[in-house]
């Protein structure tokens, strides 16, 4: 490998090697997502940019190809970690709520409406810190350094912005008294 192919906080991987292997790359990554394209590029991108940032390094116990294979993979679980979580939640929360109201109604324009006021309503770092976690797909972490406040910070907003939320959701279809 020529020094200049190098990745500079890689250097054990090379730029043409990850050309190489490309194509079978993005084959995994469909597979990884359900072959929906979009969410394969998305993959490969946060793979890629792990490994540009020497946050996924490369240390020469497997090839280089399990090793990137592994980054996807892992990248993966984690998106759709969050996203079955996410979905519980809501299930949880539609479970709760009145007999009449079903998830279609959840789709509904009109609440879907109310739900993004309520996020506009919190206050800038509330509404900052749930657009990238929920909407943005990034970690507490994640969204804690691109708003440049500390993790502890960021949990700290997130877990108002969750409470204020959950008060102002609520409202939407109250329950029924007993």
């Amino acid at each position: 490998m020529r020094e200049h192919d190098a990745l500079e906080n890689n250097p054990q991987v090379s730029r043409r090697a990850l050309e190489a292997l490309h194509g079978q790359l993005f084959g995994w990554a469909l597979s990884r997502s359900g072959y929906d394209e979009v969410t394969a590029e998305d993959l490969m991108q946060q793979a890629y940019v792990e490994l540009l940032s020497g946050r996924a390094r490369f240390d020469n116990k497997s090839t280089l190809k399990t090793f990137v294979f592994g980054v996807v993979q892992n990248l993966a679980r984690a998106r759709f970690r969050r996203q079955n979580t996410r979905l519980r939640v809501v299930d949880a929360y539609t479970a709760e709520q009145d007999d009449n109201f079903s998830q279609d109604d959840a789709d509904d324009y009109g609440n879907l409406k109310r739900v993004w006021e309520a996020v506009e309503s919190l206050p800038q770092r509330q509404r900052d810190i749930t657009e990238l976690v929920f909407v943005r797909d990034m970690t507490i972490e994640e969204a804690s350094t691109v708003m440049g406040v500390s993790v502890g910070t960021g949990r700290v907003h997130y877990d108002r912005a969750k409470k204020s939320l959950a008060e102002k959701l609520a409202s939407l279809h109250p329950r029924d008294s007993l």
